[in-house]
C-alpha cells in the first residue's frame, strides 16, 4: 500500500513530489507517456522565476526531477490505464502493464495538451515558429508579422498580448463572427496592430524546407481561393484538451477539466484524491501556476493523511 501516489511529472507533479518527499511521505510518482510534461517539448523558458538568462524546458524539468528524488520521491515510468476511486480510499490505479497499485491518497497532475490544426507542416515547425502559448514564446518574435488562429477569448487574449512584440498580428478565423465575449472582441477591434481574416483556414505552414516559419497558406472557406501571408510565427489558439480521459466517471469534471469544489484547495469531490496543474486549470496554464498548485496539493494531501492517521 502506497501512502501517496502522484500521477504526472510536469511542474505540478514534480513540485507536489518535492513537497511530499520533504514531508517524509516517500511519494510514488508515475511519469505517464510524456515524462516532464509539455515543458520538455519547448526550447527556452524565460518566464520561470530564478533563471534570469532563461532555461531550456527539458533542463528545468530534469532539475525538478533530481530535486524531488533527492528527498525520497520514487519515479516510475508507467502509464495509468484505469482508476477506481473510493471516498476515503484506498485508491486503486491500474497501470498499462496490468499492475494494480493501491494508495491511501492520490494527486492527479496529468496536465493538458493544446489542440493543434493537424497539419504535417505545423508539426514539423513546432517550436520553430509554431507555438500554442503567447506568454511563453511571444517575446521571441519581435517586429515581425504574427498569425493567430482562433476566434474565442483565448485567441484574442493571445493576439492582444502578441501586439506588444509583433509588427502586426493577423487573426485567422473560420467564421464571420468571433466566439469571444463582446468586451474582448471590441478591445481587439480597437487595437491598431491587430487585423482579422475571416472565413479562412490555414492549410499549410511555410517553410519546412527552411526549418522556420516564413508564412502560412490560407484557403477561403466561401470562395475556395487560396492565398499566402508572410509571417514570422504562427500561434494556434483553438483550445486545450486536459489529459483526464482515464478519470471519466470517477471524479467530477467540467469540459474535461477536474473540478475543485473548494477554490482555495486541491481536494476533488472524492475524499483523498487531489488535483493540480493544467488538468484542473483552464485559465492560466503556466508552469509557475502549475507548480504552485502542486505545492498546494502536496500540503493538502499531507494534512489529510495526518488526519487519517497515516
Amino acid at each position: 500500500m502506497e501512502t501517496l501516489t502522484i500521477i504526472g511529472t510536469g511542474p505540478a507533479g514534480l513540485t507536489a513530489a518535492l513537497y511530499a518527499a520533504r514531508a517524509n511521505l516517500a511519494p510514488l510518482v508515475l511519469a505517464g507517456n510524456l515524462p516532464g510534461g509539455q515543458l520538455t517539448q519547448t526550447t527556452e523558458v524565460e518566464n520561470y522565476p530564478g533563471f534570469p538568462e532563461g532555461i531550456l524546458g527539458f533542463d528545468l524539468m530534469e532539475a525538478c526531477t533530481k530535486q524531488a528524488e533527492r528527498f525520497g520521491a520514487r519515479l516510475q515510468n508507467a502509464i495509468v490505464a484505469a482508476v477506481a476511486f473510493t471516498p476515503g480510499g484506498p485508491q486503486k490505479l491500474t497501470l498499462g502493464d496490468g499492475t494494480v497499485i493501491e494508495s491511501r491518497a492520490v494527486i492527479i497532475a496529468t496536465g493538458a495538451r493544446p489542440r493543434w490544426l493537424g497539419l504535417d507542416s505545423e508539426n514539423a515547425l513546432r517550436n520553430k515558429g509554431v507555438s500554442s502559448c503567447a506568454t511563453c514564446d511571444g517575446a521571441f518574435f519581435r517586429d515581425v508579422p504574427i498569425v493567430v488562429v482562433g476566434g474565442g477569448d483565448s485567441a484574442l487574449e493571445e493576439a492582444l498580448f502578441l501586439t506588444r512584440f509583433g509588427s502586426k498580428v493577423l487573426v485567422v478565423h473560420r467564421r464571420e463572427e468571433l466566439r469571444a465575449s463582446k468586451v474582448m472582441a471590441q478591445r481587439a477591434r480597437e487595437n491598431p496592430k491587430l487585423e482579422f481574416i475571416w472565413n479562412a483556414v490555414v492549410e499549410e505552414v511555410l517553410d519546412v524546407a527552411q526549418d522556420k516559419v516564413t508564412g502560412v497558406r490560407l484557403r477561403d472557406l466561401k470562395t475556395g481561393a487560396r492565398s499566402q501571408i508572410d509571417c514570422g510565427a504562427l500561434f494556434v489558439a483553438i483550445g486545450h484538451l486536459p489529459n483526464t480521459d482515464v478519470f471519466a466517471g470517477q471524479i467530477a469534471m467540467e469540459d474535461g477539466y477536474i473540478v475543485l469544489p473548494d477554490g482555495g484547495r486541491s481536494q476533488t469531490n472524492v475524499e483523498g484524491v487531489f488535483a493540480a496543474g493544467d488538468c484542473a486549470d483552464h485559465v492560466y496554464r503556466q508552469a509557475i501556476t502549475a507548480a504552485g498548485m502542486g505545492c498546494r496539493a502536496a500540503i493538502d494531501a499531507e494534512r489529510w493523511l495526518t488526519r487519517q492517521g497515516s
